[in-house]
């Protein structure tokens, strides 16, 4: 029975991740998410509160996939820049094979959709990286702007560069992701 049980939980969310990323938000109405799912409307509030509470559990659950991959191989005792590289390709690589998850994140950053409680929990899923930026300006190495400036000028450009790469109008290929790479690090290094 448990399983059962998680295999619809999941189907809520895969369904809900399908539908926001194709309709967007507003245009993913829980009725669409439960025949998408193929499970009776008053199912999904066995599991979720509301729209609210199913979209934060899918952000929460895939800020923590993102953030798993981001520091795959990352070891805190790295110099900064090599710290740097290393969570900045696992990111590349993820927003390259996990296009789904990619674009909901994506979406997420840029509407209110998302309460303040669960940003703040996905926040913390990004602490080493963080961490990583504050012991960089701590050493004189990383400029001393705030985490979001930081953010913005590093990993959020490969969300544009993933929509230009799914638009066929970029290619992020080896030589571009070096070249990404090194305009990130420029941008906020002293």
């Amino acid at each position: 029975m448990r399983t059962k049980c998680n295999d619809k939980y999941d189907a809520l969310l895969e369904a809900t991740l399908k539908l926001v990323n194709d309709c967007g938000f507003h245009d993913a109405p829980m009725s669409k998410i439960a025949k998408l799912a193929e499970v009776s409307p008053a199912t999904i509030y066995l599991y979720f509160e509301n729209k609210q509470d199913l979209i934060n559990k899918l952000y929460i659950k895939i800020k923590a996939s993102f953030s798993e991959h981001a520091f795959n191989g990352y070891d805190s005792n790295l110099p900064v820049k090599k710290g740097f590289e290393t969570i900045w390709y696992n990111i590349a690589d993820y927003k390259l094979n996990k296009i789904e998850e990619s674009m909901f994140l994506s979406q997420c950053d840029n509407t209110p959709m998302i309460d303040e409680k669960a940003r703040l929990q996905g926040l913390k899923h990004l602490q080493p990286l963080l961490d990583l930026w504050e012991r960089g300006q701590k050493e004189g190495i990383i400029k001393p702007i705030s985490n979001y400036l930081l953010y913005a000028y590093t990993v959020y450009p490969l969300s544009f560069l993933l929509a230009m790469e799914q638009n066929c109008l970029s290619c992020l290929n080896k030589d571009s992701r070096l070249a990404a790479f090194q305009c990130a690090w420029d941008s906020i290094k002293v």
